[in-house]
């Protein structure tokens, strides 16, 4: 049974303390329920969170997987459209009527909806993905055809619909960086937005894996202990910038024989970064794997971890690297280099070019520097345990829900 009364973590304003706790009917609305995904794995994890507390928690969605916890129940809302864009628009039309015709205590959107009690910006502004990313998920004729401009318009405006005065009560920014994007493109209060970092699964991703899965994984592409493995995790290589890294990798690879540079995830335009690779001259230094199921074991494989985004609201990558014991290079522009310094990483700009990227990776492959930096790494995730982030969410709601 959950407690009668809680305390709120963090208030925003003193009258969200000590309030009054009964279980509450909750719906999370996200458009896509999947076991993969960086959203799709915060709301698994705040749907079995909330139902442990004891609240009725369902998830509002157009397709679902396994319930993450046998208490939480699905509404699929599954109307009939063709296209990314049609499907974007019909499921926040059919949310907007569920909504109206079902009692709820508490919304929260995890995604585009034009209406709920509070958001959480995972995906940070769409506007900025826009201006920042999203040409470098296009292949070259997909940009000359104009592919993706209506989704991109439809998107927009929901998320400005659902950022206009009354639509919510509070939001939740993943990172400061997002908040200021908030404030700045859509005037919300500051009063109104709680940042609240993402989290980490300390038990999942630790370095006593590196022992076990890590050699493993190294033994099967043929690389021992003398080898210094670079890893580049992730969806969507161009937003992620793969091509600078790659471009980056060939400028120290002479200098350092025992690099070596493996990329794990899904992008429908992978065989272009193969070719890139090739030209490059890189052969069998770098290995495409393809996406897998065992994150855990690809950072336990490696030694230092890149990400040279060119726009990442957060990343949950960054945090899984630093428990592993990874210290982490990425830019400006990815929300999590908030939790770095040079002890643990290294924050360079986006807008650089590959020699930037390749300086700073020169850096951290002199003799000893990782080794130094591994203790500190996993010091820094274990402050952004997942509990805590779940946590701190329940007390938004629960905030939210008492007015």
């Amino acid at each position: 049974m959950p407690p009668a009364t809680r305390l709120i973590l963090g208030p925003m304003t003193s009258a969200d303390t000590a309030l009054p706790v009964a279980p509450l009917k909750i719906a999370l609305v996200h458009q896509r329920h999947a076991a993969v995904g960086g959203t799709e794995r915060f709301l698994n994890a705040l749907a079995a969170h909330l139902a442990e507390r004891g609240h009725e928690v369902v998830i509002v969605c157009r397709r679902h997987e396994a319930a993450p916890h046998p208490r939480v129940r699905f509404e699929r809302l599954h109307g009939f459209a063709l296209g990314t864009s049609w499907r974007l628009w019909r499921f926040a039309r059919d949310v907007e009527r569920h909504l109206a015709g079902t009692h709820y205590d508490l919304v929260l959107g995890l995604g585009k909806t034009a209406r709920q009690d509070v958001i959480r910006a995972g995906g940070g502004c769409h506007q900025t993905y826009v201006e920042l990313a999203h040409r470098w998920v296009k292949q070259p004729w997909e940009r000359g055809l104009g592919l993706g401009r209506l989704k991109n318009r439809l998107a927009i405006a929901l998320e400005r619909r659902a950022y206009s005065p009354g639509a919510y009560r509070r939001v939740i920014a993943i990172s400061e960086m997002v908040k200021r994007d908030l404030v700045a493109r859509h005037g919300v209060p500051e009063r109104s937005i709680r940042v609240i970092h993402n989290g980490v699964d300390l038990r999942r991703f630790h370095p006593s894996r590196r022992a076990g899965e890590g050699t493993a994984l190294r033994a099967s592409l043929g690389w021992g202990p003398e080898h210094v493995v670079l890893l580049f995790l992730g969806r969507g290589f161009g937003r992620k910038g793969l091509d600078r890294l790659l471009e980056a990798f060939a400028q120290i690879a002479g200098e350092r024989p025992q690099a070596r540079l493996l990329v794990v995830g899904r992008d429908r335009g992978q065989p272009a970064y193969e070719r890139q690779a090739a030209r490059l001259g890189l052969g069998e230094r770098v290995r495409f794997l393809g996406e897998r199921g065992d994150p855990e074991a690809c950072y336990a494989a490696a030694d230092l971890y890149v990400l040279p985004a060119r726009y990442d609201a957060f990343a949950f990558s960054v945090l899984e690297a630093l428990a592993t014991g990874l210290p982490v290079v990425t830019t400006d522009r990815t929300g999590a280099s908030e939790l770095l310094d040079e002890s643990v990483g290294t924050v360079i700009s986006a807008e650089g070019d590959a020699a930037e990227l390749a300086a700073a990776l020169a850096r951290w492959l002199e003799p000893g520097r990782i080794e130094r930096a591994r203790s500190a790494a996993r010091a820094r995730a274990e402050r952004h345990p997942f509990e805590r982030t779940l946590q701190a969410t329940e007390d938004v709601l629960l905030a939210a829900a008492a007015g």
